[in-house]
């Protein structure tokens, strides 16, 4: 479901975006080709199209969320009833580290295409692309090897 999801939403994406007529160049600000850096150059005014890609696109997002806030309260409902306290330490050691990476790409992603177009600006969009394009990848590593004993300690004797 979450391929199939993914590819329809870049089909759709990808479709839309090569409809649309650019009058103002090729170029965009920054160093990978976004959706609403493409969507600046266009000279249509396209504003129905561009709001059912992003409806559509938003029910996708939620449909998502809604399957990860469920299978998340599912899991710690069944690490609540473990009686072992070092399997229940064990299974949030797991759990929380992939939630604190969805819940930063998530929320960089938002504040990325919510924010308000009045305090858009090329070198803020830049710093949001790169917050939710790169730091959640680069953070993954991170977050789950922190669960290693001797990285742990290795740490804390470099801090």
């Amino acid at each position: 479901a979450a391929w199939a999801s993914g590819f329809l939403n870049a089909l759709l994406h990808t479709a839309n975006t090569f409809s649309i007529p650019l009058c103002q160049g090729n170029v965009v600000g920054q160093f990978f080709c976004e959706i609403p850096q493409i969507l600046k150059l266009s000279c249509s005014h396209s504003f129905l199209r561009e709001v059912r890609v992003s409806v559509f696109t938003a029910c996708i997002a939620f449909g998502c969320f809604i399957f990860i806030v469920v299978s998340y309260v599912q899991i710690f409902r069944v690490v609540k009833r473990t009686r072992s306290e070092q399997g229940r330490h064990k299974a949030f050691s797991m759990c929380l580290p992939h939630l604190a990476v969805v819940s930063l790409f998530l929320s960089t992603l938002l504040l990325a295409y919510l924010k308000p177009s009045s305090i858009s600006s090329l070198a803020l969009d830049l710093v949001v692309a790169v917050l939710y394009s790169v730091v959640p990848p680069v953070m993954n590593p991170f977050m789950y090897s922190m669960r290693n004993k001797e990285l742990k300690d290795a740490l804390k004797k470099l801090i």
